[in-house]
């Protein structure tokens, strides 16, 4: 018994040694998600098929507004390689934080609720909304409280976009939202007659509306809340904020550049996108 004591101090030094030993090596590979992915030259992008912001195109090429900023900013920070990663709008968020991906590039709107699950960059487009109706707009819709006031109306809403919560506070019925997980279930709800109406972004219903043929049309003359003009941007994960400053570094010199405007033209969007507006602003409002 004695003999064991006397070797006690002696041995939990040499514990002591090897457990600081194995601190810094646990350290040392414990590397941040900006050194992982420029010592590995590849970054994967979370998101979501909607026209334009982000899409598949039909030979597998992921493209859009936001995956074409996301290339062009990582290769300027010397990140060859990026990967789609398609993921179900309502899931971005989800998957972003179990590092399914490293970043959404989905033109995803800056809302304070989403800044309390994510780190956004500064904008890279504001943009208002509008509506997609059946030829003619027959309803004569022009707002959501158009739609309010006429109970018989449909409205076809995207899962897990902003659209869901001004429709409601609106004045809109759960009874008269439809939910659907993307923007080719929009036009199909109202090319069929099952929605009166789908709500999105301005480009994106221009986009429906162009591919939709005769039955439909984009109702841009669309009455809306100011302040719900939508601010779009790439997210992180909370953590990697040391990613997001950098990235965020590059957005400010390159943002409203000429290659830029061109980069981004392809999707509709040009020098009247270009905001000044901060992710702080947006946060904190």
């Amino acid at each position: 018994m004695s003999n064991s004591t006397s070797r006690t101090p002696h041995a939990l030094r040499h514990l002591f040694v090897a457990g600081a030993m194995l601190g810094v090596a646990i350290s040392a590979q414990a590397a941040t998600t900006l050194e992982t992915i420029q010592e590995n030259s590849s970054i994967s992008i979370g998101y979501a098929n909607e026209t334009p912001f982000a899409f598949t195109e039909t030979d597998g090429r992921v493209t859009g507004e936001s995956p074409e900023i996301a290339k062009a900013i990582f290769a300027q920070m010397g990140i060859k390689q990026v990967n789609g990663v398609l993921t179900e709008w309502g899931s971005l968020i989800p998957g972003l934080r179990a590092g399914r991906f490293d970043v959404i590039a989905a033109g995803m709107y800056i809302t304070p609720a989403r800044c309390k699950q994510v780190l956004f960059t500064d904008p890279q487009y504001q943009l208002p909304d509008a509506l997609l109706t059946a030829k003619g707009n027959p309803h004569k819709l022009h707002s959501y409280e158009d739609i309010a006031k006429n109970p018989e109306v449909k409205l076809a809403i995207m899962a897990g976009t902003v659209n869901l919560a001004y429709a409601r506070d609106s004045g809109v019925k759960d009874s008269q939202i439809l939910q659907v997980p993307d923007t080719t279930a929009q036009l199909q709800a109202v090319r069929a007659g099952r929605a009166d109406a789908a709500v999105g972004t301005q480009l994106t219903m221009k986009g429906l509306a162009a591919k939709g043929g005769e039955k439909v049309e984009a109702v841009t003359e669309f009455k809306d809340d100011p302040s719900h003009i939508g601010y779009g941007a790439l997210a992180f994960r909370p953590e990697d904020k040391e990613l997001r400053d950098a990235v965020n570094a590059e957005l400010k010199k390159w943002l409203g550049s000429e290659e830029h405007l061109k980069t981004v033209a392809p999707f509709g969007f040009d020098k009247s996108n270009v905001t000044s507006k901060t992710a702080a602003e947006l946060c904190a409002q």
